[in-house]
């Protein structure tokens, strides 16, 4: 017996588009519209994709009007350039009767609702990162196109350190389709501690989370736009957002005894931690403060002690030297697995999720690097900043982090590597040990040269354990480090727990 495929309504009309007279039909999730004979521009035919190139819609009497954002070519009505990139437009298609435009309006509204776009999103807007231009980006540049799409919104502003953190966990998200930060890197991990951290984390974690590019670093968003070979700008990871898609994004957990925290994007000790948070005195340059700060600590390159322990992924075990099993990865007390009851977080609030449990028991082989290091980076998407992969075989849900160690090189070996960053390369070297893992422990030391001056280790912009001289001059106003600096700290990787708006 034959299997019967669901009949797709075809829809046709004589109808204007934009004022022209033309031929319009409606396939599927495809509008296409041909002049008619004697009209502008004769015979050439324009589609328009809901799905892919359809910010909003709305019925008014005759009038069906496409808020449209599609590369030139596409199915702008009214704007567009020849550059490729998408531009907003316009497309008024005016029946010949209001009975007609109700029928066409309810089926495409009916195609738009089914593709599971997002209804109602709360965003956090940080007025404080980068150039701290995160409101004039969300007024200019984000809601322009949550207005046309239709898309409900409710928008705060953090005031403090943490605050994105506090407002996720206490955030009803039974109200939303979506937590979207207008924001670099640190506030999107704000929000997945905060989610971790809440009774009903199992529920909370699986909210979609958006990332909108107002930092900094922006490592998330370019990583997202880039694995669907979309370019890299603030409108395509916002229309991301409304199209709905998601994927899985792995969490890593960050633990040193009681202390806990959860990270999405990397972890770096070393020569990366010290350009990402030693050169903060120089915000008011934007990410050129990177680059800048990058070429002076190179010029005055400094080495780290310490030994690095780790899971190896499948395809990667004879990287470093085999461990000890008996002692090697419980040495000072620590053990692989989290033995303490989890349930509250290092400042005693309830903490909900309490991290994967113990992977010794699963008879994985640890092996391990020694020192020195110039720097260590785990990072679980390929780009760390706009121009910088980092992690060039990184996946968002692969279930293993990725490894890239610089070893003790010289320094204009290490200058070398940085230009070779923009495209991955750099981990193609001889100075550079680039391997997959499933769980890997920092035990991080001195400087060389120093008896007292260690370094900083940096997850997602934040900082969590710190080991240099301003530790010790920190004032009362200067936040504690969630971690002490010296003690083993471990990252576990928890594969797919959150869920993130995704291009493709």
């Amino acid at each position: 017996m034959a299997d019967h495929q669901p009949q797709v309504e075809v829809l046709t009309e004589s109808v204007r588009v934009n004022g022209t007279k033309a031929e319009a039909t409606l396939v599927g999730g495809e509008l296409a519209w041909r002049p008619a004979a004697g009209g502008n521009g004769e015979g050439q035919e324009r589609r328009l994709e809901l799905e892919s190139e359809v910010l909003g819609f709305q019925m008014d009497g005759r009038q069906l009007k496409f808020a449209t954002f599609a590369a030139s070519g596409g199915g702008n009505g009214k704007g567009g350039g020849g550059d490729g990139n998408r531009r907003r437009g316009e497309v008024e298609m005016e029946m010949e009767n209001e009975a007609t435009a109700v029928r066409w309006g309810d089926v495409i509204s009916d195609r738009l609702a089914s593709l599971g776009r997002p209804k109602k999103l709360f965003i956090i807007v940080n007025p404080y990162g980068g150039k701290r231009s995160g409101p004039s980006i969300f007024q200019n540049e984000v809601l322009p196109l949550i207005e046309a799409s239709g898309v409900l919104y409710t928008m705060q502003e953090t005031k403090h350190r943490l605050h994105a953190q506090e407002i996720a966990h206490s955030l009803d998200l039974r109200k939303y389709d979506g937590i979207i930060c207008v924001s670099g890197d640190g506030v999107m991990v704000e929000v997945v501690n905060g989610l971790l951290q809440r009774e009903d984390w199992e529920a909370a974690i699986k909210v979609p989370l958006g990332i909108i590019p107002a930092g900094t670093g922006n490592g998330m968003a370019r990583s997202l736009l880039h694995a669907a070979g979309e370019p890299f700008s603030i409108s395509n990871a916002v229309f991301a957002i409304i199209r709905g898609h998601k994927r899985a994004l792995d969490v890593t957990s960050v633990v040193q005894g009681k202390a806990r925290f959860f990270s999405v994007l990397m972890l770096t000790w070393g020569l990366v931690a010290d350009v990402d948070i030693e050169s903060e005195k120089y915000r008011w340059m934007g990410s050129a403060r990177l680059d800048f700060y990058l070429l002076l600590r190179i010029l005055n390159l400094r080495r780290y002690n310490g030994r690095i322990l780790f899971v190896p992924a499948p395809g990667y075990e004879e990287v470093g030297d085999p461990v000890d099993q008996a002692t090697g990865y419980e040495t000072n007390g620590f053990s692989t697995g989290f033995q303490d009851d989890g349930r509250t977080g290092s400042n005693g609030e309830t903490c909900g999720y309490v991290g994967p449990s113990s992977i010794k028991e699963a008879g994985l082989r640890w092996r391990s690097l020694d020192g020195p290091f110039v720097s260590v980076w785990l990072g679980n998407v390929p780009f760390a900043s706009e121009d910088a992969m980092a992690a060039p075989k990184a996946e968002f849900a692969d279930g293993y982090l990725d490894a890239a160690i610089i070893k003790d090189c010289p320094r204009w070996d290490v200058l070398g590597l940085v230009f070779q960053m923009k495209d991955g390369s750099y981990v193609n070297s001889p100075c550079v040990e680039y391997f997959k893992v499933k769980a890997i422990r920092i035990e991080p030391g001195l400087r060389v040269g120093s008896s007292t001056e260690g370094g900083i280790i940096d997850s997602d912009g934040e900082v969590i354990a710190r080991g240099d001289e301003s530790d010790s001059r920190a004032g009362d106003d200067e936040p504690g480090h969630l971690m002490a600096y010296g003690p083993p700290i471990q990252l576990t990787v928890d594969q797919g727990l959150a869920t993130i708006f995704s291009p493709r």
